[in-house]
């Protein structure tokens, strides 16, 4: 487990600054909704992680990274397997009430290409108001 993971795990802030700033986005009525991975993490904290089979992961069937219509260049599709290689499996994905990802799509790519069956999941109980609501993701603070 690398220091920022355990640091992540204990809960630790200093381990989010660690990560590279990410957000989760779900289109809504109401424009694009935006969640801040950071605050997704703290709201793991108390929770106990479970293990999911990746069967269960919907996302792994659907369109995901590339939603916005504009078909990926090969620098995006290698930008994306570098993350997969470097994902950590020891950190649990979050999933909402829903069980849909918000953190850790590249962790579940992962696991599927290593043949694993399950991973482990923080499944939220109730899902978090969204942190930005309309802006475009280039408007968001990184």
């Amino acid at each position: 487990m690398t220091p920022s993971t355990a640091a992540r795990l204990a809960g630790s802030p200093e381990g989010i600054g660690e990560v590279r700033k990410q957000y989760h986005f779900r289109a809504s009525p109401d424009g694009l909704l935006a969640w801040d991975v950071d605050r997704l993490i703290t709201l793991t904290r108390d929770l106990q992680p479970r293990s999911i089979p990746l069967t269960e992961i919907a996302e792994l069937r659907e369109p995901y990274w590339h939603g916005d219509g504009v078909p990926p260049t090969v620098e995006d599709v290698a930008m994306h397997c570098r993350l997969i290689e470097e994902a950590d499996l020891g950190y649990p994905i979050i999933l909402c009430s829903r069980r849909r990802v918000m953190d850790g799509m590249h962790r579940v790519a992962r696991a599927f290409l290593l043949g694993q069956t399950h991973i482990l999941a923080f499944v939220l109980p109730t899902d978090p108001a969204p942190d930005y609501v309309g802006r475009a993701p280039e408007d968001l603070p990184y």
